[in-house]
């Protein structure tokens, strides 16, 4: 049975599902994982704490234009809001599916990321200049390229990007499409495979995703700009879940390796700080940046300290957030109506339901 809005008495369900948070000293439960479908947490004793908590996120929820949250704490749905299971575009989560997919080429030394663009042949619509060719891929992850040159889509910081030339490469943080869709090309000229085969073959496959179709993905955008084209994905919100529980596992699923765990830690480790973002208005967001993926940067008290995510505009994101043993999937779903002009959850509204389920007080019970 899909998982669907919570409230009346779904939510007094969904609450009296949760248990108080054990001693510090408490061994954790061996790491939980979902087969054909998500488990909810088993029905135990649970505190009026946790109650609340969830609760509470269920209110705010209804006060955004939240389309679903799925919140998954020891590998067990603790949270669900509206229909997970519906399938629609994530945006900008596609770079931080690009990075896991990095992770097993750069691992066997198919891939190289100090090679740079000279090497790997690659240019552009009008032709690079050359010291824009010296960028390198680890360049491209990192959004620090030097390279201005028009990207096949919108969506990203490029208005504010200074003069072509004026950067070298690995000195100037932008976050910059065409950074992420030549990382997208490089990718597939490498290994020798398409991003949506190597999704299907290496995750969507052993994760078990329950609503990804490889039929409806296909890279995308303005050729004539621009021969780097954006590789949008489709997905669920109970899909985007097992991606970030992967995460969250250091890329171990059900005892294989799918995600070198040293390439885990690297995506997710600082990069730039918030301070060094161009342009004024990307860095007073207040967030890091790892390889593709964001970083939150927390005070050490914060229920959220130590948490990453993936981030697409209008309001799709998965939350890692370690310290909890929590994932957080959230999606805006757009269009509505055929309409592409509608409102946005942004991270400041998405972050504060986040807090408010990290420090609920509730626990799963033990893995079977």
């Amino acid at each position: 049975m899909p998982l669907r809005t919570l409230c009346g008495a779904a939510l007094l369900l969904l609450a009296s599902a949760c248990t108080s948070v054990p001693p510090a000293s408490t061994a954790p439960a061996p790491a939980a994982f979902p087969g054909a479908s998500w488990e909810p947490q088993p029905v135990a004793e649970q505190g009026p704490a946790c109650r609340r908590g969830l609760a509470a996120t269920g209110d705010y929820l209804r006060t955004l234009d939240t389309t679903a949250l799925m919140a998954v704490q020891d590998g067990r749905v603790l949270f669900a809001y509206g229909p997970v299971e519906a399938v629609s575009i994530v945006f900008s989560v596609r770079k931080s599916v690009l990075s896991m997919l990095y992770g097993p080429p750069v691992a066997d030394g198919t891939i190289d990321l100090d090679r740079t663009l000279a090497d790997l042949g690659i240019d552009d619509t009008g032709g690079l200049l050359p010291i824009e060719r010296q960028a390198t891929l680890r360049d491209l992850l990192t959004a620090r390229s030097g390279v201005y040159h028009a990207a096949a889509n919108g969506g990203d910081d490029a208005a504010a990007a200074p003069a072509r030339g004026s950067q070298a490469p690995g000195r100037y943080f932008l976050y910059n499409n065409w950074d992420f869709n030549a990382a997208g090309t490089a990718f597939e000229r490498m290994t020798g495979r398409s991003i949506y085969q190597a999704f299907a073959d290496d995750l969507a496959a052993p994760l078990q995703l329950q609503d990804f179709d490889p039929a409806r993905h296909v890279r995308s955008g303005d050729a004539r700009r621009s021969e780097h084209l954006a590789y949008p994905f489709f997905l669920s919100t109970r899909d985007m879940a097992r991606l970030g529980h992967l995460m969250l596992q250091q890329g171990r699923w059900r005892g294989r390796q799918l995600v070198p765990a040293d390439w885990v830690a690297r995506i997710t480790q600082q990069t730039t700080p918030a301070s060094q973002m161009h342009p004024a208005h990307t860095a007073r967001r207040g967030f890091g940046y790892g390889y593709l993926w964001w970083l939150l940067q927390e005070p050490p008290d914060s229920p959220l300290a130590g948490a990453y995510m993936a981030w697409g505009v209008h309001g799709q994101y998965i939350l890692v957030v370690p310290k909890r043993q929590m994932v957080i999937a959230h999606k805006r779903q757009v269009p509505v109506a055929g309409d592409w002009n509608v409102s946005w959850v942004g991270p400041k509204a998405f972050l504060h339901a986040a807090r408010l389920l990290a420090a609920a007080p509730c626990r799963a019970g033990e893995a079977p």
